[in-house]
């Protein structure tokens, strides 16, 4: 639920009937079909919507974490909904943020909730050891510095399953540590089909490794564990204090 003055609205994407639709509190109503269309024209609808609803909203226009990105309100490039693959790619979703729900309620330190982040997009629980860590370098495209050095604050142990794209042509699931331990990219993790990418500075699993084993959920928390484990120990976490 989003607060917006004293009012309370809600956007919910419906990835089984394929519509967007908009709640108030105070009983209102609105939002349309889910389907094939420009950017520009969803992100028009969109704001139409809520503007119909007494919302009129202000978002930044420009998408984060990518390169050469096209404001939404003019991107008439990108125009494709598969019905078939968003309802898999919500699926994955839905299955992955079990498992990390399940991995998240071992530890009792700060950890964020599970949550689908704006920009790659990518599904993620990052786990906090405590302790401040040195400021972020930034860089990352289409998305203020200030953000980064916000959300990297403190000394992290994150995990999440990302779609893939770019340098990972494959859906995966990703591990990493801010900042990266001597000797996090040789540790030794679980499973076997499980590597560190030099270029993301990040462990991969591919979502097949995980897909299609007899128990999906036992390989994907092995993984999400040993690396957790690694940057924990490399890092000279107080894992007493924060595991339960």
């Amino acid at each position: 639920m989003i607060p917006y003055g004293n009012r309370v609205f809600e956007i919910e994407f419906d990835f089984i009937d394929h519509t967007l639709s908009i709640t108030t509190a105070d009983g209102m109503r609105g939002g349309f079909a889910l389907e094939a269309q420009p950017v520009a024209t969803f992100y028009a609808r969109l704001m139409e919507e809520l503007r119909k609803l007494g919302l009129p909203v202000m978002i930044r226009l420009m998408p984060n974490e990518i390169p050469d990105a096209i404001p939404f309100d003019q991107d008439r490039t990108h125009a494709a909904y598969d019905r078939e693959y968003v309802n898999r790619f919500w699926r994955v979703l839905v299955q992955s943020h079990r498992v990390f729900k399940i991995f998240r309620a071992r530890f009792i330190g700060k950890c964020s909730p599970v949550h689908f982040f704006w920009g790659a997009p990518d599904l993620a629980v990052t786990r906090f050891s405590g302790r401040t860590a040195p400021a972020h370098p930034g860089g990352v495209p289409n998305l203020p510095d200030r953000v980064a050095r916000e959300a990297y604050s403190h000394e992290v142990s994150s995990c999440g399953f990302w779609p893939g794209g770019g340098l990972v042509p494959h859906a995966a699931f990703y591990a990493y540590a801010y900042p990266e331990p001597a000797g996090f990219s040789t540790a030794v993790v679980k499973p076997a089909s499980a590597f560190y990418s030099t270029d993301l500075r990040e462990f991969i699993l591919p979502y097949d490794a995980v897909r299609l084993p007899a128990s999906p959920d036992d390989t994907l928390l092995e993984f999400l564990q040993t690396t957790y484990d690694a940057a924990a120990d490399l890092g000279r976490w107080d894992r007493a204090a924060l595991e339960r």
